[in-house]
């Protein structure tokens, strides 16, 4: 087996540290989500009022509705506040939002997004995905492409690499038998 080299080792270490500061950030942004959403339900819900569980299979079928026709058009056309996808044709970003992040963090579309006022900033998560997703991009432009042997001659990673379906990337791995 060869020696890595020191830039081998400092990308791996840089990736390392990443993928450490991503779990710090979401432990704390989970508990201090969680956090305020139990705030605010308990100081806006009263007797007389009861809020419906959030339908995502509805609001994504009430989405298609409203840009029926619109699908194939930019997404920074069909709908407000873009700021990443734009070029993205508005029916494929549906199925990004649905399969790409909410399946990939086991969440729904309110995890981020306040529900038909999908262009607010209300919610912190949203900006951490942003910021997630430009982290991605830069591991899959730049770092990854700096790691010599690889087997895979263009490799990725994506939420899904590190979340698992979970809101908190997953730590738990399973145990598996050393190769031979």
């Amino acid at each position: 087996m060869k020696k890595q080299s020191t830039r081998d080792v400092g990308i791996i270490t840089l990736a390392a540290v990443l993928i450490l500061g991503v779990m710090l950030v979401g432990l704390q942004t989970s508990d201090s989500v969680k956090a305020h959403n139990s705030q605010n339900a308990n100081s806006q819900t009263t007797t007389s009022q009861v809020e419906k569980p959030f339908d995502q299979a509805q609001a994504l079928a009430d989405l298609r509705k409203t840009i029926a026709g619109q699908e194939q058009n930019p997404a920074s056309e069909v709908f407000k506040n873009i700021q990443m996808f734009k070029a993205m044709p508005a029916g494929r970003l549906l199925r990004v939002m649905e399969l790409g992040y909410a399946k990939s963090l086991g969440v729904n579309c309110t995890h981020c997004h306040v529900a038909g006022q999908w262009e607010k900033e209300d919610k912190p998560t949203k900006q951490i995905a942003r910021d997630m997703a430009a982290m991605v991009t830069n591991i899959n432009q730049e770092q990854l492409k700096k790691i010599k042997n690889l087997k895979s001659p263009d490799p990725v990673i994506n939420c899904t690499t590190c979340h698992r379906g979970q809101t908190k990337p997953a730590l738990n791995l399973p145990d598996s038998a050393p190769k031979q």
